[in-house]
């Protein structure tokens, strides 16, 4: 379950890299966003459980993307989407979200009620069904998600402003509005994991800080901007970080995780499935 949310979040994050050559440090702040806005979403919906989670698993990746959006076109668009800038505005980004979470949500951790209970019953041990559709649902968007960038014209285009813009741009592709687009979709898949996640984590204004390490792990061990390569390190990240939080303690997992990078980068600097700089 760890590694198929890890897979949504840090393919947003490779994404935006991949097309944008944009570093988003304020990547995990979308997370803790979409988590907080299915928590207020879920709290202000009536009826069942399940009718609040499909308005929130809706609402809040729309919520993110709007706000990604608005901070793609006031921000990162005037600083004309230069590495170096962009890295200390999505720091500055990463702050302002954080604080604003704290001033209208509060300090406190807030459950958000899974859609469903069911437990599925092996004859040697039970499993929550809820988490078995957590990781259904991941895969099912990560296979979606390859089929656009591979198989249509959107993504054609997308990897095409990726492979040199100067070139896109001549050829009539509006380069800007397609940085928009793949800021704001980021943002929007790093939201649906935060909704697939927090009945499980619970909603926190620091909620991001976590999986933002791990999507750097993860995208850097995969290559950036490779989607197979992201794809991989987020199952092997996210089963290690598991099993060795469940039987060690999370602080060794962050280690050995940082450490792994370390030695990834020494070896193969461009990551697992990286290409090399043209």
């Amino acid at each position: 379950m760890t590694a198929a949310v890890l897979a949504l979040m840090a393919l947003g994050l490779s994404l935006v890299f991949g097309v944008m050559r944009v570093v988003n440090v304020a990547h995990g702040e979308f997370f803790m966003l979409g988590a907080v806005t299915a928590w207020a979403i879920s709290h202000f919906v009536p009826g069942h459980p399940a009718v609040g989670f499909a308005a929130a698993f809706v609402g809040a990746p729309l919520v993110v993307g709007a706000v990604a959006l608005g901070a793609e076109r006031l921000v990162l668009r005037r600083l004309g989407h230069d590495p170096e800038a962009t890295i200390v505005a999505t720091i500055g980004l990463l702050f302002i979200l954080q604080q604003l979470a704290l001033t209208f949500f509060g300090p406190d951790a807030r459950p958000v009620q899974a859609p469903f209970t069911y437990r599925v019953v092996f004859p040697w041990f039970g499993y929550s069904g809820y988490k078995l559709f957590v990781v259904a649902a991941a895969v099912a968007l990560l296979v979606g998600a390859w089929f656009v960038l591979t198989r249509t014209k959107l993504g054609l285009v997308m990897r095409a402003t990726q492979f040199d813009r100067e070139t896109a741009q001549a050829f009539g592709i509006p380069v800007d509005t397609v940085y928009a687009a793949v800021f704001a979709v980021g943002a929007m898949l790093a939201a649906v994991a935060a909704v697939l996640i927090v009945p499980i984590q619970q909603a926190h204004y620091l909620m991001g800080l976590d999986p933002l390490l791990l999507s750097f792990i993860v995208v850097i061990i995969g290559g950036l901007g490779s989607l197979k390569g992201t794809m991989v390190a987020a199952v092997v990240i996210g089963l290690s970080d598991g099993v060795i939080s469940v039987f060690f303690t999370p602080t060794l997992a962050k280690i050995l995780g940082t450490l792994l990078v370390a030695l990834v980068l020494v070896v193969k600097p461009g990551g697992l499935y990286g290409t090399a700089p043209r």
